[in-house]
């Protein structure tokens, strides 16, 4: 099981052990951006592991690599799109920059949320 927290998001999804985290979060419809398309590419698919890190695959080079471009970088930092689900439960808090990208990669979504009040997301 993997739950994703974010501002605008606090939802469990259940996936098969093998799964990435980035294909968890679209099966949870949760807002994690990808602007690559899932490819190891670019740095926005990442999100904090906040739980359960050491079920999830070893991180790589180029996993590193792209996370050395990424904004907020910490020590349980992940590519979504490269950390792979394995037999315990995961619970992950999805980046600014993850959210940032996810909406300017859904537009209809982000003005939604502008007109809620939402976004940009008062600090």
């Amino acid at each position: 099981m993997v739950h994703f927290q974010s501002p605008f998001d606090d939802v469990t999804v259940e996936v098969p052990e093998g799964t990435t985290l980035l294909e968890a979060a679209e099966k949870a419809g949760a807002h994690v951006g990808h602007s690559c398309g899932g490819v190891c590419a670019c740095s926005t698919c990442h999100v904090y592991v906040k739980q359960g890190g050491e079920s999830l695959s070893e991180q790589d080079d180029p996993e590193m690599d792209r996370l050395d471009m990424a904004f907020d970088v910490r020590p349980n930092s992940r590519l979504s799109c490269q950390a792979i689900v394995g037999k315990e439960d995961v619970e992950v808090q999805v980046s600014e920059e993850s959210v940032t990208a996810y909406l300017d990669e859904n537009p209809g979504e982000r003005h939604r949320l502008e007109a809620e009040g939402k976004w940009p997301i008062k600090k």
